[in-house]
């Protein structure tokens, strides 16, 4: 390590490092950078990686913060993202790397990005630390004073950075969003297939009837579109195009299963329209299922369509629905 980071190709080493420890910590192998650290500092009298790591804490500390500022009218969100970028200053990256930069995918890339380039500064200038310290923000008293300028340049690019990547990158993918958020906009619940509508527990898969997965209904396909029941984002799309999930714009996160045991499939009879990471509107197609080939392959079409949030529903029944009827409230239901 002490060769790569003082040859000629130093910088190039420090822009490796930098990018891929956030990743290393998420794997727990981060820990071994804490014995390279000690025997740089018993053989030079100091560690050129320690500030590298700080840096890290930094940046990653740093795409939070921008999150809280793009998910401001989130209060569900802000639980998670305040405490998680306060833990990130301070040293501590798993609350903010789990619980907010890898949930979203490019908070994590732009942290990366900003760690990079702080750890060629911090290298191109020599910046040394005493030993293993502090983490994050007050790294700083880690470092020898004669660096103390260069690190604090370092950290500027690690908080500027970040920050400003993952503010253009985050109000590109989290638009939509957001504007329903300001706008109060409220979508009413859209039934995602169209068919007969069944109970939940007379599911042939048990891990759905008893409600292990969560709350739902399941309907007995007479048409192929799947659609969008809410607006959001596509958190699971399986390989076998079978099943997906969405968060959704109202905080809602729903499974759709479409068939019984139709993972056997291998995606055929499937043509998915969506990948993870998609945003999709109202009504937008997910995936268009060939009944024909589905039930010539012995399949089932119940599909059952389960809210994994917790969401607590109740089916109506058919007295219900005519003494609705007869009250002219059926349309807000």
């Amino acid at each position: 390590v002490y060769t790569g980071l003082t040859s000629s190709f130093g910088v190039v080493f420090a822009a490796l490092f930098g990018l891929i420890y956030a990743p290393i910590v998420m794997t727990g192998l981060h820990h071994m950078t804490n014995a390279i650290d000690t025997t740089l500092t018993s053989m030079f009298g100091g560690t050129i990686l320690w500030p590298m790591i700080a840096l890290s804490n930094i940046a990653q500390g740093s795409s939070v913060l921008a999150m809280s500022v793009l998910q401001k009218q989130d209060e569900k969100a802000q639980q998670i993202n305040i405490p998680a970028m306060i833990s990130c200053y301070l040293g501590v990256t798993e609350p903010a790397l789990f619980g907010v930069n890898l949930k979203y995918g490019f908070p994590l890339i732009c942290g990366m990005i900003g760690s990079s380039v702080a750890a060629v500064i911090s290298v191109g200038f020599g910046v040394q630390a005493f030993s293993i310290g502090v983490g994050g923000l007050p790294g700083i008293i880690s470092i020898k004073s004669e660096y103390w300028m260069a690190f604090i340049m370092a950290m500027i690019a690690a908080v500027v950075i970040p920050f400003l990547l993952t503010l253009v990158v985050g109000k590109k993918k989290l638009h939509q969003k957001e504007q329903h958020v300001q706008s109060g906009e409220a979508e009413v619940f859209l039934s995602p297939m169209s068919g007969t509508c069944m109970e939940i527990s007379e599911v042939a898969d048990q891990g759905f009837a008893s409600g292990a997965m969560g709350e739902g209904f399941a309907i007995d396909l007479i048409d192929g579109k799947v659609v969008a029941p809410f607006s959001g984002e596509i958190i699971v799309a399986f390989p076998t195009k079978h099943a997906y999930g969405i968060r959704c714009d109202n905080g809602k996160e729903i499974l759709l299963h479409i068939g019984m045991d139709t993972v056997d499939l291998q995606g055929e009879g499937f043509q998915s329209k969506v990948k993870v990471g998609d945003y999709v509107k109202q009504g937008d197609i997910i995936v268009e299922v060939d009944l024909d080939y589905v039930k010539k392959q012995g399949k089932s079409l119940i599909s059952p369509v389960v809210f994994t949030d917790g969401t607590k529903i109740k089916m109506l029944k058919q007295h219900e629905i005519v003494q609705l009827k007869e009250a002219g409230l059926l349309a807000f239901i």
